[in-house]
């Protein structure tokens, strides 16, 4: 009976990651297609039509790595909104974690009056509807000048990423013995190397979860990055839904590609910290 009942959750975790995946394969095959039209199972030919006219690929004739190089320099639409969603994801994800590692060492190692209130007042941006709070900021934006500019977009970006931050950190203090501090400091080591050498590397696991999420909610932005940056400042999630209704399926599945690679790479490296033996699994602890 457990054999079976251990079969059954076998073939549904295979079935699960089935269905993940498949919008991904749906997109491969897309991003190769030349005129793959309905009823047909497979595309007839294949081609890269469609990422040479994003300018990743040069035409067929010039495929040379100095043809490449020169085409990527050229700063095309698509190589420009991947600069600036890389840029501001990592400009948004440090200021984050630096805003947020006071704030969850307090809310994690310190019960007080009210904290309850605190930590619903700070995930309140995750339950409100993002147009609730979007259309307020980008008032308050416009009158002090910072709509339509590289600043307020990074800005805005922290309004849904301090929640899940502060949250990862603060379960990540709530398992924290600040004891080991205490010790260092008697044993003669100042603020900063009790720090250096005792709680960053006890924190880090959980800093890199947290700055894995802050990377992710900022990379997959599009109604702040829209309204804020009031079409001025172009990334990936605004191309990918310029793109798509252009009614091209190759052209929007060979940019969404692009738009996911990342994504996939960072999760790729950090999963080391995400599962395992870490401090990060303690998810949030006593909080």
């Amino acid at each position: 009976m457990n054999t079976n009942l251990k079969k059954i959750n076998i073939y549904a975790i295979y079935l699960g990651a089935f269905i993940l995946i498949l919008p991904l394969i749906a997109f491969f095959i897309n991003a190769f297609s030349f005129r793959w039209f309905y009823p047909q199972l497979v595309p007839k030919e294949l081609s890269l039509q469609a990422w040479v006219r994003l300018k990743l690929i040069p035409k067929i004739d010039n495929r040379s790595f100095d043809n490449f190089l020169e085409l990527w320099l050229s700063n095309p639409t698509i190589i420009k909104a991947l600069l600036n969603s890389l840029t501001i994801g990592l400009i948004v994800t440090i200021a984050s974690i630096i805003i947020a590692l006071p704030a969850a060492r307090v809310l994690g190692l310190l019960n007080f009056r009210f904290k309850k209130i605190i930590i619903f007042i700070m995930i309140s941006p995750t339950i409100l509807p993002p147009i609730a709070f979007v259309l307020g900021l980008n008032i308050n934006f416009i009158s002090l000048g910072l709509s339509g500019s590289f600043f307020g977009v990074c800005l805005v970006h922290l309004v849904p990423i301090m929640p899940y931050v502060v949250l990862t950190m603060t379960g990540i203090f709530a398992n924290y013995n600040p004891d080991f501090e205490h010790q260092a400091r008697t044993l003669g080591a100042n603020k900063f190397k009790t720090f250096y050498l005792i709680t960053l590397p006890a924190i880090a696991p959980g800093m890199v979860v947290a700055a894995l999420f802050a990377f992710l909610v900022s990379w997959s932005q599009y109604l702040l990055t829209f309204l804020i940056g009031a079409g001025k400042i172009m990334t990936l999630p605004l191309l990918v839904f310029s793109t798509a209704s252009s009614g091209n399926p190759a052209l929007t599945a060979a940019l969404s590609i692009v738009f996911i690679f990342p994504t996939i790479l960072i999760l790729f490296f950090a999963s080391k910290f995400v599962t395992g033996d870490s401090s990060a699994k303690y998810g949030l602890g006593k909080l």
